[in-house]
């Protein structure tokens, strides 16, 4: 099941069936059933019994895509969490102290984004921010959680695991706070993650597209291009860590609650490989195969 959220009156939940949408708020009401509202809400439910109530939506009900505006997937998570370091290519072209072989003995890069305010959707603008000097891109398999878990190991993950989505991790990678009155040892590590926390940083969809459709997640094709120009493309078959490695190291740390997500770390080809960075006017396309195509033009802060 392919599932969007739809901007009218806030955000309301859609299923995607090809190029067309269902309205579950209004389908809900012309055949007489309550269906949930959100994604979150979703998840309780048997997703086979709502396929069959969808099933009996008229053609009248169904939208084309194309004409309904799009918001994030999950709009509100509780949590974002994204992973650094976590292709062996990328390594290579950030000039990592440390191997790829190395950081598989250390464990995975987490490090969270405030999700009020990063969390965008398609269509969202890119802000750059008027202090902001490198902002570049990273596309990334998105996993959605669906149920509340903590300590959970590898073999279990995937029954936690809703669905995945598109992620374009944007950074700012030259963020500068100020004047300084000396260096601190910890300076440059907070500026790179400091640099991860702008507004609308984690433009997030299309869509999320639930496990039992996607299967194994570790043989998807990921692609951006700017302004249609390709400038990553890999599979998430290099991961050096897994999707369940990944949960199951999360879930030791903090209880994973329904609709968190986790990006699970970008390949190589972002623009600070060779100092290519966004400017107002791109248009930034970033994809999961078998997910879509998150479009995100790029604008200027006013003022």
């Amino acid at each position: 099941m392919r599932l969007a959220s739809i901007r009218r009156d806030g955000y309301r939940l859609g299923v995607v069936r090809g190029d067309k949408v269902l309205d579950l708020a209004k389908a809900g009401e012309a055949l007489g059933v309550e269906l949930p509202t959100d994604i979150v809400a979703l998840m309780d439910r048997d997703l086979v019994k709502l396929g069959e109530v969808v099933d009996r939506a008229g053609e009248e009900l169904w939208e084309p895509l194309s004409e309904v505006p799009l918001g994030p997937p999950v709009p509100r998570p509780n949590k974002f969490l994204a992973l650094a370091l976590n292709y062996r290519e990328h390594i290579a072209e950030s000039n990592w102290t440390r191997t790829p072989e190395e950081e598989e003995k250390v464990g995975p890069y987490v490090f969270m984004k405030p999700p009020s305010t990063t969390i965008s959707g398609p269509g969202d603008p890119i802000v750059i921010p008027k202090i902001g000097r490198a902002i570049d891109w990273e596309v990334e398999l998105g996993v959605v959680i669906g149920r509340r878990g903590k300590y959970i190991r590898p073999e279990e993950a995937y029954e936690y695991i809703f669905g995945y989505t598109v992620v374009n991790d944007v950074s700012e990678r030259k963020f500068d706070p100020g004047p300084r009155t000396k260096p601190r040892e910890k300076d440059p590590f907070f500026d790179w993650l400091n640099g991860k926390w702008f507004d609308g940083f984690a433009p997030t969809g299309p869509v999320v597209v639930t496990k039992e459709e996607i299967g194994d997640p570790h043989d998807l094709r990921l692609t951006l291009r700017v302004n249609g120009e390709t400038k990553q493309d890999s599979n998430t078959r290099l991961m050096i860590f897994s999707v369940p490695e990944i949960v199951a190291f999360v879930s030791r740390i903090m209880t994973l609650e329904p609709g968190d997500i986790i990006a699970t770390g970008t390949p190589s080809g972002v623009g600070d490989a060779r100092g290519e960075y966004l400017k107002p006017g791109d248009l930034v396309e970033a994809e999961v195969e078998r997910i879509g195509v998150l479009r995100n033009p790029v604008v200027a802060e006013e003022g």
